[in-house]
């Protein structure tokens, strides 16, 4: 019996097996659709609450990351997409968000988190589901080997870094005696620690460590006893609105008089919103100033591109971790030649790059970002302009010796 082949259709191909039509698509269409399919990355940041300044400041900045590698032609003919969510400064919203973006949305990669406790969250949705995930919010628990997995980076500067340098900045110069005024949760935790490890050497003495929650208001209750102690320093080891709010407070209660405030994080947009009487003198550490544009031509570019999408504005240091955060991951897609999160892993774990501060690497046993640290001080005089806020006092260069060893988080580093 002679076998019959199926009519042709200019629209499809077909195959005849076993006397059954089973309908092919040219090849060029499964290309084309290929190509078309975007890069999708996922952006769980806190759009409301606490620190939504700081978050959409980071979805501007990741914004441009996106445009810079679009601009550039992609990866094989395909663009980048962001897919912003809002966790809400929650873990439990941040993971159920995570995990729509993985299994509703699809995404490739996942950066973002703004929270200690937030990105612990991201994490382990991530690493369950062998998606990479970058994290631009400052944590050290996310290097331990006990939450951390081949698919967890972390982009921004962790707390044992970020206070170690401002410790060993500020307390020679201001005094040993500290009183800790501290957020509640890992972020204040972590920087704690960070400060009284980088005091040891240096004979400092804590005074108290007075912890309040997250998002207080009212700081009042504290203060006469702050004041009591006779610091030599204050730390506010705390961050966003509440940063804010405690020096504000601090200020008006003449705090200052008598003793230094410092803080881990003395974070651009804070200084924004309290406003330079509020901040004057205030001494902390940063990932990154805009004016050090004056002396590194990476800065100059980044902000000039963040200048023209918004109006004139500049960056901010959480915005920047966005930028950084996005763009190592599309490199390590070109670099990877795919989009599969382990290929990509490998690739970041290789990369050496310098998108807008200077110099930075993927520590290999836990994938931290060697960086620098930059110490700045608030200013009300001589400022060029309402975006010229900080000073930059010292920059402390990147070197893996100021971070915890890999032993420590409990990696096993083969020699």
């Amino acid at each position: 019996m002679t076998e019959k082949l199926a009519p042709r259709n200019p629209g499809r191909r077909s195959l005849i097996v076993g006397g059954a039509a089973v309908a092919v698509a040219p090849a060029w269409m499964g290309v084309a659709r290929a190509q078309s399919t975007p890069i999708k990355i996922g952006f769980p940041v806190p759009l409301t609450g606490a620190f939504s300044a700081e978050a959409q400041d980071q979805v501007r900045a990741a914004e441009i990351a996106i445009k810079d590698f679009n601009d550039a032609g992609g990866y094989k003919g395909r663009k980048a997409e962001l897919l912003v969510r809002d966790d809400k400064l929650n873990p439990g919203e941040a993971a159920t968000r995570t995990l729509e973006l993985i299994e509703k949305d699809k995404v490739d990669f996942v950066v973002g988190s703004l929270s200690a406790a937030t990105q612990l969250s991201i994490n382990a949705v991530c690493r369950d589901r062998k998606v990479l995930f970058n994290s631009i919010s400052q944590s050290d628990a996310i290097n331990e080997a006990k939450d951390w997995s081949l698919y967890t980076f972390h982009e921004a500067l962790n707390p044992h870094l970020t206070a170690g340098a401002v410790a060993r900045y500020a307390f020679p110069k201001f005094g040993k005696k500290v009183v800790y005024l501290t957020a509640d949760y890992a972020y204040g935790h972590e920087m704690v620690r960070g400060f009284q490890r980088a005091g040891q050497s240096l004979g400092v003495q804590t005074l108290a460590d007075i912890r309040h929650p997250i998002g207080a208001a009212d700081y009042s209750a504290f203060l006469p006893r702050i004041q009591s102690l006779k610091p030599d320093i204050l730390v506010l080891c705390n961050f966003g609105r509440d940063l804010v709010n405690s020096a504000k407070q601090a200020t008006d209660f003449g705090i200052k008089a008598n003793t230094k405030i410092i803080a881990p994080v003395l974070l651009y947009t804070a200084r924004q919103a309290g406003g330079a009487d509020a901040f004057e003198g205030v001494l902390g550490g940063t990932s990154y100033y805009w004016g050090m544009e004056d002396k590194i031509p990476a800065a100059k570019a980044f902000n000039d591109k963040f200048r023209k999408a918004h109006g004139g504005a500049v960056p901010s240091d959480y915005g920047a971790l966005g930028y950084a955060g996005v763009r190592s991951v599309l490199q390590a897609v070109l670099n990877a030649n795919s989009t599969e999160s382990m290929k990509v892993s490998i690739a970041l774990r290789q990369l050496r790059y310098n998108w807008y501060k200077g110099e930075q690497f993927y520590r290999k046993c836990d994938h931290q970002s060697v960086q620098s640290v930059v110490i700045v001080e608030s200013k009300s005089k001589n400022m060029k302009d309402k975006y010229d806020v900080f000073n930059v006092l010292s920059i402390e260069n990147a070197d893996e010796k100021n971070l915890r060893s890999c032993d420590e988080l409990g990696h096993k580093v083969s020699t």
